[in-house]
């Protein structure tokens, strides 16, 4: 299992983007994003400079990817 990178709130919502979620709105420091597949949940991602380990993976957990797949973006 390949390690989690540390990323920015900034840099996760590019690659969220990427696999077709959008931006719907942003309040305060958390941007939520929505996916138009059903299977897929919605995301929401605090725009801070790094985020936690635990948080990232569970982000990716509810994009239904895995981390090598949110790595290669």
């Amino acid at each position: 299992m390949p390690k989690l990178p540390q990323v920015s709130g900034k840099i996760a919502v590019a690659k969220f983007l990427r696999l077709g979620y959008e931006v719907v709105r942003q309040k305060g420091s958390h941007a939520r994003l929505i996916n138009n597949d059903p299977q897929k949940g919605k995301l929401s991602v605090p725009m801070h400079k790094t985020l936690k380990k635990g948080l990232l993976a569970e982000l990716i957990k509810d994009a239904g990817i895995d981390i090598q797949e949110f790595i290669d973006l």
